[in-house]
């Protein structure tokens, strides 16, 4: 399931809808009903072959956060029961349709297809990623200071638990505190490490090596000034975590999205995301690598993820030829030249502050 980010989005889609006043379109599209945006074929591995739709949910992001619960999960289950229409047998959470509410929880009872949010994967390819941009940015993970944002999210909490076997300095960032106390504690019982907590996300980032961003905030929460020379992030965010003023003024940090996979076959979505074909996200190879493998069940939903699951898609992404796609940043690929200048100018930073 999928849904526009932004008004502009619909206005691409429809493009009347580009001569309608925002606070009308606003207005109109709440009451929009679900829409087949496309169909997905040519998704075929070792072990099986499927195929499937987008079905759209007419909300914006900043709609499905500021709009009554209820009535944005009623339009999901509407989008949900457009995909049972069409034969699907099993139903893919995209964005913020799989951040809503329970997570997923509430629409898998209301429907009568097994759903999944695709976070399980999500966080496997976002590990992967961190991983292996580190390497290349030559940082060392078991030293490095690193940040998660968003901490006590579905994907955050996670990904946290899952950096904490890896790393010696994390900080978890997120607005409850009795939730990053918990999650703390948690970590500590799980792998023996002590992990600050704060609330305050610029003091966080300004100290980062490796920050993982996986908000559900509406707008950028990382900004220019705030990060370190040589510093990678890992945006996993939908909307984007980091501003895209970063990619204008920063060439001495790397921005990598989280989540970007490499589809087995020869898939058509249908549908341009603004990436190479073939390509898609994560959560969308989730659902794909569940229809191929027969396994037509509810598996990613709520909160609270396992690290079993997360450790099993990957396996199931190995399996069916699913892989992480080199890295993208502001929907442009990072090529070896651009590593190597980002390198550069992180040394020459370094040195400036020094002699400041």
């Amino acid at each position: 399931m999928i849904h526009p980010l932004e008004l502009a989005d619909v206005s691409r889609k429809f493009p009347f809808a580009g001569k309608v006043p925002k606070r009308l379109l606003q207005s109109v599209i709440k009451y929009a009903p679900p829409v087949t945006a496309s169909r997905i074929t040519g998704l075929k591995s070792p072990y099986g072959e499927a195929e499937g739709w987008f079905v759209g949910c007419v909300l914006t992001s900043e709609q499905m956060l500021t709009l009554p619960t209820q009535v944005v999960l009623n339009k999901i289950i509407r989008a949900g029961r457009l995909a049972e229409k069409l034969g699907a047998k099993i139903l893919g959470l995209g964005a913020m349709t799989a951040v809503v509410g329970d997570a997923g929880i509430t629409v898998a009872k209301a429907l009568d297809i097994p759903v999944t949010t695709g976070n399980s994967y999500t966080v496997y390819t976002a590990i992967e990623g961190v991983q292996k941009a580190a390497e290349v940015m030559e940082i060392d993970l078991a030293t490095a200071e690193v940040v998660v944002l968003g901490a006590t999210g579905a994907i955050g909490a996670i990904a946290a638990r899952m950096m904490a076997r890896e790393c010696r300095y994390l900080t978890l960032v997120a607005r409850n505190e009795s939730k990053l106390e918990n999650l703390a504690e948690k970590i500590l019982q799980e792998t023996g490490l002590v992990c600050r907590v704060t609330k305050e996300v610029k003091k966080a980032v300004r100290r980062a090596d490796i920050i993982i961003a996986v908000t559900s905030a509406a707008d950028a929460v990382i900004h220019p000034e705030d990060l370190k020379p040589g510093a990678v992030v890992c945006d996993v965010a939908r909307p984007r975590d980091v501003s895209v003023q970063v990619a204008k003024v920063r060439d001495d940090v790397l921005v990598i999205e989280g989540g970007l996979v490499e589809m087995p076959g020869q898939v058509d979505f249908g549908l341009d995301f603004g990436y190479p074909p073939g390509i898609g996200l994560a959560c969308m190879a989730e659902t794909m690598m569940l229809a191929l493998e027969g396994r037509f069940e509810d598996y990613t939903l709520g909160r609270e993820l396992t690290l079993e699951q997360v450790e099993e898609t990957g396996r199931l992404a190995r399996k069916h030829g699913f892989r992480l796609a080199g890295f993208r940043s502001f929907e442009r690929p990072v090529t070896e030249e651009t590593i190597q200048t980002i390198k550069r100018r992180a040394r020459e930073k370094r040195g400036e502050r020094r002699h400041a």
